[in-house]
Parts: C-alpha cells; structure tokens; sequence
C-alpha cells in the first residue's frame, strides 16, 4: 500500500486539464455534493448523497479549475518562491483532489459496471492531466528556479525535503526531455493507465466469476464454521441447500485447510492460481505484457535502464541491484526450510498410504495436519477466541496502550457502504486527531485483499489544519447464522499490519498534502504492529471466547507460540518468489514482446522454486505490481527488516514502554513521507538496521 497513491496524480504535482474538446461538464446541478463544502459531522464525504452521475462532470470542473490555477502560477511576474510556486501548487486542484479521493476509493470497495465505465473514460484524461503539469516547461522552469535559489528562502527541514523532492520527481516524469520525447511519454503514459484499468476489471470479474457449489457429502473435514459458511454463501446465491465456496481467501484457505477431496481443493486452488489465465474474455497475460513493454520503454525515454532503475532511485534501496541482494540472501535459507517442510509432508502422506507426490493444492491440508500432530495446535482451537469486533478492540487497547489515544464508534456520520464502521479518534487530552472508517468483509463490488486508504490526509490549507479521514477495508470470514465472524489468526495479524497503516495516516503531521513516503518504508508502520498480535498481555485483552467470554488458555497461547515459525519457509518462499518475479519483469532493459507464461515459468525455474510451491501472485492476477508496488513488492521483506529490528526497542523497553512509543510516533509516524527514510529510522532506534531479527523470528537462522 502506498500511502498516497489515491491522489498521486491529482495533487503531487498539481494539476491542470488537457485540451480535450469533446468531454464537456455537464449542467452544475444542484444536487452535486462535489461542487459545494460538505455539511456533514467533520466534514466527511456526504457518501449517502454521492451518485454515479456526479463524479464525471465534478472531474471536468475539477480539471477546468486547476488548469486556471496552474496558469496563475506559472504567469506570476514575480520571483518564483516556494510560497508562489511549491505552495501554491500544492494548494492547486482542491476539487480535482475532493472528487478522486471518493472515486478512487469507490473503485476499490463499491464498485459497479457503471463506476469501472467512469474509471476507464477518466483515467485516462488524469493520466494526461499529469503529464501536462510534468512535462510544461514553465512550470519546471519555476520550480527549477526555487531549487537553484533555495539558500535565499530560508525553508526549513520539511520544506528542503520536499523541494528537492519534487524537482527530481519532476526530472524522473520528463521535464528535460526534448519535445518529441515529451510527447511519446504522454502516449505511454495515457495507454498504460488504460490498462491499469483493465487489468483491474478482469481480475475482480475473475475472482467473482469462479463459484463451486457442493453437496453435503463434499465436505468431508471441513469444521462447521466453515459449512455453515459455505451453506450461508449458497443461499445467498438462491441455491439453498447447497454449499458454495469461492476463490476470494476467507472461502478458499479454510477449504483446501480442511478438505479431506483432494480432488476438490485441486478444483478450487486451480481456479486461484489460473486467475486472468484462463483464455477468455478477462485474460490479462497481453495487457500485461503490454505494460511491461511500454515500462520500459517509458524507463529509456527518461534515461534509465530499466523500469526498476526509475522507480528505486527515490527509494532507500536505491538500485533493483540492492534489492535483489538482499532477496537473494533470503532465498537460500527460506528454500532450504521449504524443502524440509516439503520432506515433512511427503512423509505424511507415505505414512497414511497415500501413493501420490504432494502439489501445490495438499500444502495448506498436510501443514496443518503436521501442525496439529508436532504442535497439537488446530486452527479450529483458536478461531473461537478471536472474534472480530473483539480483534478490533484489541487493536484499539494496543494504541491506547502506546499512545494514550482512544476510539469512540460513530452513528451520525455518512458512512462509504452500509457494511462499513466510523470512529472518532482523539488524544489523551481529548483533542480530535481524525476519523477512521473500518470495513470487514468480501462481496462482489469489492476487491480482494486488505488495504489502507484516505478520503484526506493531515494538511494546512490556506493556514487552515485538515484533520485526517482514513479508511481499513478488509475480506474477513462472514458471520454465519448465529455465529460471528471469527478470525483465523493469519487474518487477526492482518487487522493489526492495516491498523499499523491507518496510525500512520492518523499520526501524521504534514504541512503539505504534497510528500514524499520512501515506498520500501512504507510498511515498517503496519509490519511492527504484527508482533503484538501474540503477546500473552495482548492476548488477554481481546482473545476471548465468543460463547463464554473465557480468555484464551495460556496452554493454548504457548502451543500457538511454539507453532509460530513453522510452514515459515513456504510463506517466505512463496513470497520472494513473486519479488523476484516482478524485479525480473522490470529489469528488462529494452522493450520486447514477452510471452507472459514462458516468462514467468522460465524465470521461477531459473531461482530453483520447487513445483510444490506456487509464486504467491502469478503474473495474471499480480495486482501489486500493476497498481503501484511495480519493482517494488520487495518492500514487504525491506520493511520486514526495519520492523523486526525496531520490535527489538520495544522488547530492551518494554513492549508497552510510552517513551518508546512516543519516540516511534514522533520520528517514524509524524514525519513519514517528509524526511529520510534512513534518517528517521536511525532518529527512533540509534543505529541502521540489522538483518539478524527478521532471520531469527521467521525461523531462518539458529536462535
């Protein structure tokens, strides 16, 4: 997740309209929400008035509005300062900014065939938008201006930060290319946001289209939390009576956990891992392909050698180089656990009878049959004290543990879907820091996975405090009839890695919307709330059984913490593979066709990933590396570094120790995206990172 990645375009660099002719704002209606301040609590998106209709000619008033503000700026007689220049523009395009912070935001967790018809006809024209800010001469020549005279304007530490900043990002995007150049890099530009587009449709229809129903004598193994689901889910199809599970995770993982048909947890994970793959009409091998091509096309226009050489050098790994270092320094000691794990299973099913080699779709049934037999730990022991308004709380104690902040549930606010939560979030002393919206579960209008992100950041405008709205959207298991949604404890830690993000946001303290987040760092906030998730005196707080309310047994806890390095090296393998994977495809260093299926299976034969194992994203269904983590999906293991040996301050301290946490708050929390990385690191732990904590606590190294 990168933390502003909703209004990059919209207002990192400013904005100002292409002269698009045809595309004409509609009639400024009354009823338009965008076109007026929104009279609702804190000020929030008026989302239960917001209609389709709306976002279009908002995007056109929007991009019409910030043209004319760029054309001020740019036509300012007076000395180009970083008030009149890099203020200004950072104040530019306030309406532009308002409406695709909603939209984009819809697009991820409500969307619909109209909504995906907008984005495809908007992007495109945002993607211009961009390009003519980027790429206009003027403008970088005033921005170059107050570079080169920055001793004289007297800028202080955030200030030096962003300027420098902004004009190599400006160098990065194109300002110095020769006409020509400028005008093929808008072309690219605006194709590779077409296929983003795409690309993202075809995997929601993918992952929305696969539905297996199944009779009761299917389900052999499978707990009754997860039939009752599965019957919850085919009734809501019309078909009741049967039982349907899906490809979306909180359906798959439990199936192929617990399935005695192995023919059946083939069938499902199949039609996992063929996502966008499958030859029809929502195949995604050309589209990315295409992408890939024009990346690095787009790489040599600017100067670099490829793609990853671009978009790393702002980053604390600086080169695709050191990136692939340190994952090659993983791989080793993470494929040597996995094929112990591999030998573990094998044995298993020898020893059962079974007469076949082990695939990729038995992993999760024989890891968890190991887990059960070594560690006498069963998943299905531990769902029932994680209950997820309970894990949620927990979160919530942890940061009032840290941080002295609290949380009070809303019910007079617009919320952005009916599903959804609002809370109020405020200091010790009861100031208002911001609000934080929580939404939990899967449905067809909602992408996969879980993510943090903003309808607005923490800013001043005209002198004026913003307060941050953030939003946690996640695809937990549903209630089903009288039992409420428990969490598996793999999703309880991702409640937490998202919470981690949304703190982030919430604790921010930037003066400017316009920053500048290292996207290697990115996750250090969200990956250090992971560890508290097992800590006995977190534990206590919020693992509670749902039917007694009994704390979870410490017996229960020790099984779960002996248990917790195994099946590491297939998570950690699994995941360097699909790193190395998107390194791979964006170190291409001249455009060429690829074919996307040979690529990849020659590349993941060429490290030595075992069959068993499946890269965790194939190519087709990737959407990392299309929507923003492109040569960075290494950042999970960079950060996994910085958060493993940040941990370690808390555990010298304290695990609770408020000076430690305010220390992280100030110097990681307040200032991310407007100082060094590295800088702010060293600020809150003394010393640059070391590798041995991450090594020891995913089971890699002797302790």
């Amino acid at each position: 997740m990168k933390k502003y990645m909703i209004l990059l375009c919209v207002v990192c660099f400013g904005i100002t309209a292409c002269n698009n002719t045809e595309t004409k704002p509609k009639a400024e209606a009354n009823g338009n929400p965008f076109f007026s301040e929104y009279n609702t609590p804190f000020k929030l998106p008026p989302f239960d008035l917001i209609k389709a209709e709306h976002y279009m000619p908002a995007f056109v008033k929007g991009m019409e509005e910030s043209k004319k503000e760029i054309e001020e700026i740019i036509n300012n007689p007076a000395e180009p300062t970083f008030e009149n220049t890099i203020v200004a523009m950072d104040e530019s395009g306030q309406l532009l900014g308002k409406v695709s912070a909603v939209f984009f935001n819809v697009t991820n967790m409500n969307t619909n065939q109209e909504i995906q018809d907008i984005q495809a006809e908007v992007s495109p024209l945002l993607a211009a938008h961009a390009d003519e800010i980027a790429l206009n001469p003027k403008v970088f020549a005033r921005v170059k201006a107050v570079y080169d005279n920055k001793e004289k304007f007297n800028l202080n530490a955030e200030q030096l930060f962003i300027l420098e900043n902004q004009y190599k990002e400006f160098l990065r995007n194109g300002a110095n290319l020769s006409d020509d150049k400028k005008a093929r890099l808008k072309e690219i530009n605006k194709e590779l946001s077409a296929l983003r587009v795409k690309f993202k449709a075809n995997l929601l229809a993918e992952n929305n289209g696969f539905k297996m129903f199944l009779d009761k004598k299917d389900l052999d193994g499978l707990p009754e939390s997860v039939v009752a689901a599965g019957a919850a889910a085919a009734k809501a199809e019309g078909q009741e009576g049967k039982y349907l599970y899906t490809i979306h995770r909180p359906s798959m993982y439990p199936f192929i956990t617990y399935s005695t048909r192995r023919d059946l947890r083939e069938k499902l994970y199949k039609g996992y891992i063929n996502r966008g793959d499958n030859n029809n009409e929502f195949d995604n091998k050309e589209i990315v392909a295409k992408i890939v091509k024009l990346r690095a096309e787009r790489a040599n226009i600017l100067g670099y050698k490829n793609h990853a050489a671009l978009t790393l050098e702002p980053r604390m790994a600086g080169t695709p180089e050191k990136a692939i270092e340190l994952l090659k320094k993983l791989w080793k000691p993470a494929l040597k656990v996995a094929k112990k794990e591999r030998k573990m299973m094998q044995d298993m099913i020898k020893k059962e009878g079974g007469k076949f080699k082990l695939q990729s779709w038995d992993w999760w049934y024989y890891a968890e049959k190991i887990r059960v037999a070594k560690y006498n730990l069963d998943e299905n022991e531990i769902r029932p004290y994680f209950k997820l308004s309970n894990v949620r709380d927990g979160a919530f104690w942890l940061a009032t543990k840290l941080f002295g902040i609290t949380f009070t549930k809303l019910d007079n606010v617009p919320l952005p879907h009916p599903d959804a939560e609002a809370f109020e979030v405020k200091e010790a002393n009861g100031e208002h820091i911001g609000i934080l919206y929580m939404d939990y579960h899967p449905r067809a209008s909602k992408r996969g996975g879980a993510w943090c992100g903003s309808y607005r950041d923490h800013h001043f405008y005209k002198g004026k405090k913003l307060t941050p709205h953030v939003t946690i959207c996640c695809n937990f298991t549903k209630p089903a009839g009288d039992t409420p949604s428990l969490l598996s404890l793999d999703e309880a830690t991702t409640l937490f890695h998202e919470f981690g993000h949304g703190l982030d946001w919430l604790f921010s303290q930037c003066t400017y919307s316009t920053n500048f987040i290292a996207w290697d760092f990115v996750e250090l906030p969200a990956q250090i709330m992971e560890h508290w998730v097992t800590e006995p005196e977190v534990l206590k707080q919020y693992a509670k059984h749902y039917k007694t309310g009994e704390v979870i047994p410490e017996a229960l806890v020790k099984k779960m913490k002996a248990a917790g390095k195994f099946n590491s090296g297939f998570a950690t393998t699994e995941y360097l593979a699909a790193s190395l994977l998107d390194l791979a495809y964006h170190t291409i260093n001249t455009p060429k066709d690829i074919d996307i299926n040979e690529f990849e299976k020659e590349y993941l034969n060429s490290i030595g990933l075992i069959p068993e194992i499946i890269s965790r994203y194939r190519t087709t269904y990737f959407g990392h590396i299309i929507g923003g983590y492109d040569a960075g999906y290494y950042s999970y293991i960079w950060a996994g570094v910085l958060d493993n040996d940040a941990y370690e301050a808390f555990k010298e301290n304290g695990i609770f120790d408020k000076a430690t946490a305010a220390s992280f708050r100030k110097n990681i929390l307040e200032k991310n995206g407007i100082e060094n990385a590295m800088q702010m690191y060293v600020d809150f732990r003394g010393h640059e990172p070391e590798i041995e904590p991450l090594l020891k606590n995913r089971g890699l190294m002797k302790e």
